[in-house]
């Protein structure tokens, strides 16, 4: 999966939420605050033994327990952090301070909120499950009714376990490394610097359709007209039509090359108009279903426009499909496109699909890119894009 939080999980569909890592990963990042609930129980012992001696004891004795078990916990809370977000934090100004901030945090409350909502979460559907055997002198009906519950009740404590670790991952990165006004500037530099790609991706495009192009239609020409006034089985003439042939193959060439850099269509007609065009030169068959209400803002239909272009090539090079589809639709300013295919599933982004590039890519306009590609498919291609 490309989903780097707990809380991108969520946004998957119920299955491949349900049958995905994400929940385990959820459960062992809660249970694992048995950790700063032991120092929590020295810190508790120190103070209740000190107090027996005298009160400013037991707040010494508490204090110091308390100071010696942040250098344990802190580091402990960054190390867990992988568990439900595997973005890495960045350094902050304050480090040890932050650290020591959030390890103060997780003592004292953090720890105990945690293992409780863990045992409420699985408790419940677990007794319900268990019915038959915790509670015998119920009718076997109930029984059975009771246990079909806690079942049902699993998959409802799979996102709550899954909730509540993404939030609480959510905000120990807040407290070690709060968005800065330098790393706002440096999303908008990146932004700055996708932008002016495309312009030049643009210029190119324009200088060979108008330039290379033209000269290559006029050599095409030129030789077609020279072979015609020469026989066939002359030598001249075989090579005039060889230096034809290669000519119209090499306008070809270019002429797929010049679609790649960037598409005309796309610029001129819109992203439907677009997407048909890279689906009907798929060699896979592939469906378009598009409902995209006019046209929308130019980062939004090239960033959609170049996903569905490496999806379908991800399509026709590797998944050994029959057949593909491209869906998309606008949903609360959010434009949806999902690229579908029948074929043997298994995508890797770490083997260089150009998934994680595109990613990379989604993540200056804001958008999200989802993967669900399980062995032998069918493989799902996700993305979600602001239109503001």
């Amino acid at each position: 999966m490309l989903n780097r939080t707990a809380l991108e999980a969520l946004t998957q569909r119920p299955i491949p939420f349900l049958t995905s890592g994400w929940p385990w990963r959820g459960g062992v990042y809660l249970a694992a605050s048995v950790v700063p609930g032991a120092a929590a129980a020295l810190t508790g012992v120190a103070a209740v033994s000190g107090t027996s001696v005298t009160p400013a004891l037991g707040v010494a004795a508490g204090l110091a327990t308390l100071a010696l078990s942040i250098p344990l916990v802190a580091p402990f809370e960054r190390l867990r952090l992988r568990l439900v977000d595997a973005a890495p934090v960045p350094g902050a100004p304050g480090r040890r301070r932050r650290e020591a901030g959030l390890a103060v945090v997780t003592v004292l409350a953090m720890w105990w909120i945690d293992l409780v909502m863990l045992a409420f979460t699985i408790g419940g559907p677990l007794v319900l499950v268990l019915s038959p055997v915790l509670q015998p002198d119920v009718t076997p009906f109930v029984g059975v009714l009771a246990s079909a519950a806690g079942i049902l009740l699993l998959p409802v404590a799979a996102y709550t376990i899954t909730a509540w670790g993404g939030a609480r991952g959510a905000m120990v990165r807040a407290m070690l490394a709060p968005q800065s006004s330098e790393l706002s500037e440096v999303l908008r530099s990146r932004a700055r610097l996708v932008d002016a790609f495309e312009m030049e991706r643009r210029r190119i495009e324009r200088d060979l359709h108008d330039g290379a192009q033209q000269r290559l239609v006029a050599l095409s020409m030129t030789l077609g007209l020279a072979r015609l006034d020469l026989p066939d089985d002359s030598g001249t003439g075989r090579l005039i039509g060889v230096a034809h042939d290669e000519a119209k193959q090499a306008l070809a060439e270019l002429r797929e090359l010049i679609r790649g850099v960037h598409s005309q269509v796309l610029t001129d007609r819109g992203l439907r108009a677009a997407v048909d065009d890279v689906a009907g030169r798929s060699p896979v068959p592939v469906d378009v279903r598009l409902d995209v209400p006019g046209r929308l803002p130019a980062p939004v239909e090239v960033t959609a426009y170049y996903v569905v272009s490496e999806a379908l090539a991800n399509l026709a090079k590797h998944s050994r499909a029959t057949r593909g589809t491209v869906a998309g639709r606008v949903e609360r300013g959010t434009l949806i496109v999902e690229v579908r295919d029948d074929g043997v599933g298994g995508a890797d982004p770490g083997k260089g699909t150009g998934l994680t590039g595109l990613a990379d890519r989604l993540a200056v306009v804001g958008g999200r890119l989802s993967l669900s590609s399980p062995e032998g498919g069918p493989t799902l291609v996700r993305v979600e894009i602001p239109c503001s």
